[in-house]
């Protein structure tokens, strides 16, 4: 695997293709970069490997030992530290660069520069090293990114003499954003404290650890049990069995003692936004809820009126119903020698049309001025409560945004720059926004911050995010806050420093580049990789596979084609009007060819169902 990249990202992208993976990785950054402290150089097995790579790559860093500085020229080596990741330093990613790589050999490329034309050049030139070669790129712009995906896969193609539709053509491209990328994982941390889950079929699945006593219940529909975590003694110490991967029934319910490790859906179960969709939407978005209520107040009284005038005088009712509107829209028809009870009624029904006017008057007043500012802002609405604050809407806002609007989760956005790009979103979406600057007194509490369910500071300043989570949990000291902070240092005294201080709050600190690394990761291993979940020291893949030229899959059932400590078939792809996934599958469900699947395996396992060649790897 090779991976190029100016910033954070690359870094976290090698150790996640090194420490998840397996992978041999060679890193490719300028020169610049070598003076900057990678955030992850490897992803240890353990402590003391962790603490001899992290000094062994700290002496390649500076020149010392293994991996010196030789020459300042294009691709020039840096050193192997141990653990399989080679550093190399290159100013761009030309075509010299790219060779020295070893591009021409390599399974997978990811181009993760900040700037998107530098990743598009340095593509085309690497598919035309190796026509076979996985691309993945990071790109910010949506559109351009998908015609680059056809451009490329079609120059592999035809570069390489496959079939014209790619039929059993492993090379593939894939264009990826961090910022769509890590606002899944963003959400679900806001949701429920963890960043660990995997997205698919329009879902949020996160693997949750259950204690012992939980082994022996029913997960229920949409859950399986993943692995059984090693048996720990009195003093919390794990023996040296490990954990037990994709168990079977049996396996479960013997399993006594030990933690079990289940996949759930990440939901809300928190109060809806009101957005006023009723039984007439449009009504509710023209007139206020308290407008709508004097509205429906007097309709009542007219209704009243028409029955109390049927009642006394005996007329048909619409004849009521007629009078009494004549009488509420002073119409000259006096009641001149009718009964009293019709006088009374008729002067009272007067006294209805004098106050009937000012609520007409604001109804017209009102809708105008719907129509008139349909492109504004939305404010909070009064009674909100159990929402998402959302601090900043920069690219990384936006996309956590929509994907917050997208589970149905109500969301206060805080936005300084009137001209910021995610205000357009919040308008389509019609989500309330507070425009300020959130280090002012009152702003977060014009968000209803005392009332929300959690707090989510993604602006591109760390003090910024600091300063709001300080001040919201002087407000509510149990809230949950999430901080989007760049430096890993400081993200980890930030965290411990606010665990202390709030020990029963949910704090968490994260960095983008850390939450996009596993899905840039999982492109690199193949399309068909959809993430991976670590458990303990060994790693849980997933992956969505047509059943069709597997015959481990083809014609069994969902309960034959399990392998116990291999892989474990999870869901089927539906198709037709409701595309989606079943979760529910029954053991006794015949997998055809044409099916589509999601699994859950080994790397081993995966290796062996996919026909790869399988490497002897440590903590497979």
């Amino acid at each position: 695997m090779v991976v190029c990249g100016d910033d954070g990202l690359a870094h976290r992208l090698a150790a996640e293709l090194r420490g998840v993976y397996g992978e041999q990785v060679a890193l490719v950054v300028p020169a610049s970069e070598r003076s900057v402290r990678p955030p992850v150089v490897v992803r240890a097995r353990s402590a003391s490997a962790l603490l001899d790579r992290v000094v062994t790559a700290a002496a390649g860093l500076t020149g010392n030992g293994t991996g010196a500085v030789t020459s300042a020229g294009t691709g020039t080596a840096v050193g192997e530290p141990p653990g399989g990741i080679r550093l190399m330093e290159a100013a761009e990613p030309t075509e010299a660069a790219l060779a020295a790589a070893g591009v021409e050999r390599a399974d997978a490329l990811a181009l993760v520069y900040d700037d998107d034309e530098t990743n598009i050049r340095a593509a085309l030139t690497a598919r035309r090293l190796n026509p076979r070669l996985r691309l993945v790129l990071r790109l910010y712009n949506r559109r351009l990114g998908q015609h680059i995906e056809e451009l490329l896969d079609q120059a592999a193609v035809l570069a390489s003499g496959g079939p014209a539709d790619g039929t059993g053509f492993d090379a593939s491209t894939t264009v990826l954003s961090d910022a769509d990328t890590a606002a899944p994982a963003l959400a679900a941390t806001a949701l429920t404290g963890t960043s660990k889950v995997l997205q698919t079929g329009g879902l949020l699945l996160r693997a949750v650890e259950r204690p012992p006593a939980g082994a022996g219940v029913s997960a229920g529909p949409g859950l399986a049990t993943l692995a059984l975590l090693s048996q720990t003694d009195s003093q919390g110490r794990a023996d040296d069995q490990g954990p037990a991967l994709l168990p079977d029934a049996a396996a479960v319910r013997d399993g006594g003692g030990r933690a079990t490790v289940v996949l759930e859906q990440v939901s809300y179960a928190g109060p809806a936004l009101p957005d006023g969709r009723g039984v007439m939407p449009w009504f509710a978005s023209l007139f206020s809820r308290r407008l709508r209520w004097s509205l429906a107040g007097m309709v009542g009284c007219v209704v009243a009126l028409a029955v109390a005038l049927w009642l006394v005088t005996g007329i048909h009712p619409l004849r009521a119903f007629y009078l009494t509107l004549l009488d509420l829209f002073a119409i000259d028809d006096p009641a001149i020698g009718e009964s009293v009870g019709r006088q009374i009624l008729q002067l009272l029904s007067g006294l209805a049309g004098l106050l009937l006017l000012p609520v007409l008057l604001a109804a017209v007043l009102e809708a105008l001025g719907t129509f008139r500012t349909v492109s504004s802002l939305r404010k909070p609405p009064r009674g909100l409560g159990g929402h998402v604050v959302l601090l900043g809407l920069g690219k990384i806002g936006t996309r956590v945004l929509t994907r917050l609007r997208e589970l149905n989760i109500p969301v206060v956005c805080v936005e300084s720059d009137p001209e910021a790009r995610g205000l357009a979103t919040a308008r389509r979406l019609r989500v309330p926004v507070v425009l300020g600057d959130v280090t002012q007194e009152g702003v977060l509490e014009a968000a209803k911050i005392h009332r929300a369910h959690a707090l989510l500071a993604v602006t591109s300043a760390d003090t910024t995010n600091l300063e709001a989570v300080l001040y919201a949990r002087a407000v509510r000291p149990d809230l949950r806050v999430v901080l989007r902070l760049y430096d890993d240092d400081f993200a980890t005294a930030v965290y411990r420093t606010l665990r202390a201080a709030h020990p029963a709050a949910s704090t968490r600190s994260r960095s983008v580049s850390h939450l996009a690394a596993p899905a840039f990761a999982g492109a690199m291993m193949g399309r068909q990789i959809l993430g991976a979940f670590p458990v303990e020291r060994r790693v849980l893949l997933f992956a969505a596979v047509e059943v069709g030229g597997h015959p481990q899959l083809e014609g069994k059932t969902v309960g034959e084609a399990f392998r116990a400590g291999s892989w474990r078939v999870l869901a089927r792809e539906e198709s037709g009007d409701a595309p989606g996934l079943a979760w529910d599958l029954p053991d006794t469900y015949v997998l055809q060819p044409s099916d589509r699947v999601v699994l859950a395996a080994t790397r081993r396992g995966l290796a062996e169902l996919l026909g790869r060649r399988g490497r002897e790897r440590s903590g497979t």
